[in-house]
C-alpha cells in the first residue's frame, strides 16, 4: 500500500504533525481508499512516507484508534476496522466522510438521523426554551431571511438556527448530536443552496419553527421540524436526479477531493 502521494501533500498551517497525519489516513480509510480489514504498512514503512519521527507517527496511530478506525495488535499489525466500530459522531471522522463537493453516498442514513433527532429537540426546545435561546434562534432565522438573494451565504445562520434548537433542549446528549447535524447542513447545502425556488421554501418552514417554539407548542414545533427536514429531503432528492441526469448527458460534475 502506498501513501507516497498523500505523504508529500504539505500538512496545514496550525495543526500538529500527528493531527495531519491523522487526518491524510483517516480521510484515506473512511473514503474507502483503504479498505476495512487492510493492514497499515509497519512504523518505519509509515515514518519515512510521511517523513515524520516514529513518536508522531505513534501518536497518529492513537489519534485514529481513539475513533474506532483502525486496530493495532501486537502480532498482526495495524488493521483497518468496519464500519460498524467506526466513531460515526466524532467531529473529524464526519468531516472526512463529507469533504469534498460531490454528492455525499452518506447523507441519505444522516437525514434519516436527523428526522429522529431534530423534531424531538424542537418539541424539548419549546418547552424549555429560555429568552436568550429564543433570541438567538430568531435572530439565526432572520439571517436566513436575509440571505434570500444569495443563499450560499446563509449557511452560517442555518446551522446557528439548528444548533440553537439543540442548545435550547437544555439537554447535554443533545449536543453531540451537534456534529452530525452540522456535517448534514454542509453536504446538503451543496447540493441546494443555488436553487432560489427551493430556498424560498425552506425559509418558510424555519419560520414556522421559530414561531412553534416561541408560542411555547410543542406537538407544532415537532411537526414543523419534520416538515423541514422532509422537505430537505425532497429537495436532495430532486438536487441529486438532476446531477445523475447532467452526467448521463455528458456534462461535468466536479466530486470529492481526493489526495490520491
Amino acid at each position: 500500500m502506498k501513501l507516497t502521494k498523500l505523504a508529500s501533500q504539505p500538512a496545514r498551517p496550525r495543526v500538529s504533525l500527528h493531527s495531519a497525519v491523522a487526518s491524510r489516513i483517516g480521510f484515506l480509510i473512511v473514503q474507502g481508499k483503504i479498505p476495512p480489514g487492510s493492514v497499515l504498512p509497519n512504523e518505519a514503512s509509515l515514518g519515512t512516507q510521511f517523513g515524520v519521527s516514529r513518536t508522531a507517527l505513534r501518536e497518529a496511530i492513537k489519534v485514529l484508534a481513539s475513533k474506532g478506525l483502525i486496530e493495532v495488535r501486537r502480532k498482526t499489525g495495524t488493521r483497518v476496522n468496519t464500519h460498524s466500530k467506526w466513531s460515526m459522531l466524532d467531529p473529524e471522522v464526519l468531516t472526512w466522510l463529507f469533504p469534498g463537493t460531490g454528492i455525499p453516498a452518506g447523507l441519505t442514513d444522516l437525514l434519516e438521523v436527523r428526522k429522529v433527532v431534530e423534531p424531538a429537540a424542537a418539541r424539548m426546545a419549546a418547552l424549555r426554551a429560555t429568552p436568550e435561546d429564543l433570541h438567538e434562534i430568531r435572530e439565526a432565522c432572520t439571517g436566513m431571511e436575509n440571505a434570500v438573494r444569495d443563499p450560499p451565504s446563509s449557511i452560517e445562520s442555518d446551522l446557528r438556527f439548528h444548533m440553537g434548537v439543540l442548545e435550547a433542549t437544555h439537554n447535554a446528549f443533545m449536543r453531540p448530536f451537534g456534529a452530525l447535524i452540522r456535517a448534514a447542513l454542509r453536504a446538503s447545502f451543496r447540493l441546494t443552496s443555488r436553487d432560489h425556488t427551493l430556498y424560498g421554501r425552506t425559509l418558510t418552514l424555519h419560520r414556522a419553527v421559530v414561531d412553534a417554539i416561541e408560542a411555547g407548542n410543542g406537538d407544532r414545533a415537532e411537526a414543523t421540524m419534520l416538515a423541514v427536514l422532509a422537505q430537505t429531503s425532497r429537495d436532495i432528492a430532486t438536487q441529486t436526479k438532476a446531477a445523475t441526469e447532467n452526467k448521463a448527458n455528458g456534462k461535468s460534475q466536479k466530486g470529492f477531493s481526493e489526495l490520491e
